[in-house]
């Protein structure tokens, strides 16, 4: 008679657990990657968006330095007009609606939307870059906001 032995007829169940532990693994680590990479913010600096000749019409994310002194919100037509740059190339941008809180000038801000024809951009979304640095408040004070320079 033959002899039989313990897993001669196929895969052991040891080794199909780690198999479908490490199949687990390689799913949940993907799940994990699209999600993330659809929440992430990235965007172009004017420079950037120069070079690689984004036309009129094609939705991007610019993202630079409000330039001092462009700054400007008229609350009866909600129109916000400003500038960003980013040392080498600045760019007008026009929005509707009130600029976020931290908008101001100096400050990094990211915006959405689309150049004009003209070269102007027409953002449909202003974000604010805060400011890095934190420092906790001290036991019983209120803290300062670092909002103006």
């Amino acid at each position: 008679m033959a002899e039989i032995r313990a897993g001669a007829s196929g895969i052991a169940p040891r080794r199909i657990l780690i198999l479908l532990a490490l199949a687990a693994a390689v799913l949940v680590a993907f799940v994990a990657v699209q999600n993330l990479a659809s929440n992430a913010v990235y965007y172009l600096t004017p420079t950037e968006a120069k070079e690689h000749h984004v036309g009129p019409g094609t939705p991007v994310r610019l993202g630079g330095l409000v330039l001092p002194g462009t700054l400007q919100y008229d609350a009866q037509s909600r129109t916000l007009v400003f500038a960003i740059g980013d040392g080498t190339t600045n760019i007008a941008v026009v929005g509707n609606g009130a600029p976020p809180a931290l908008l101001r000038e100096g400050a990094g801000a990211v915006v959405e939307g689309s150049f004009a024809e003209d070269g102007t951009f027409r953002a449909t979304s202003v974000i604010a870059k805060h400011d890095e640095r934190y420092a906790p408040p001290s036991p019983g004070k209120t803290p300062e906001h670092q909002t103006s320079q």
